[in-house]
């Protein structure tokens, strides 16, 4: 029998995602500052935060393992964060048109009194060059306000690349599956 499992996330997009992999668990939000440090690599970052957000949730969690992710997108090796609104959207897709843009999604799976496992995801998103008009139609038909990158790649956003270079097409939606299910795995969790 799997022990429990938590999400520690809130987030809609990963919890659609870990449905996939048809386990039960439950979710839980994980209270964690995500500031930068100054001068903080955008993978270490990702990493820091997925294991922050794991370990968080599991300290207060008994018997139960913890998923905590984190995606950090990265311009000419500087972190972007989630657009909040209309203007910073356009702004961000302003500053990635023509330009590859990557996102390190991190992942890390933690139990109290156990090592924290941990993997990290690269995914090479390259935007097409994209026009004033095109960029605002987009934000105004699918309000990614709450997406790193100022885009949903699952939905109206593809139409934004030219190429995604990838291990795992999840990643980029905000859990990479390839990497949880094998990091479960390896906690003794029986999957297919």
């Amino acid at each position: 029998m799997n022990p429990p499992l938590v999400l520690g996330s809130t987030s809609t997009y990963r919890r659609q995602l870990l449905e996939r992999l048809g386990l039960p668990f439950t979710c839980a939000r994980p209270e964690v500052d995500e500031t930068p440090a100054d001068g903080e690599d955008p993978a270490a970052l990702a990493i820091r935060l997925a294991q922050a957000k794991a370990e968080t949730v599991a300290a207060g969690t008994l018997d139960a393992w913890v998923i905590g992710s984190d995606q950090v997108a990265a311009l000419h090796g500087r972190p972007l964060g989630k657009p909040g609104g209309r203007a910073a959207a356009i702004a961000q897709l302003t500053a990635m048109s023509g330009r590859s843009v990557t996102f390190h999604t991190a992942l890390a799976l933690a139990r109290a009194g156990q090592p924290t496992l941990q993997a990290c995801d690269r995914t090479e998103v390259v935007f097409r060059t994209l026009q004033a008009d095109e960029i605002a139609r987009y934000v105004d038909a699918e309000q990614p306000f709450d997406c790193a990158g100022s885009f949903k790649c699952e939905g109206l956003g593809i139409v934004l690349f030219d190429a995604i270079r990838s291990d795992d097409p999840t990643a980029l939606i905000g859990l990479p599956l390839i990497a949880t299910a094998r990091l479960l795995r390896a906690a003794g969790y029986a999957l297919p």
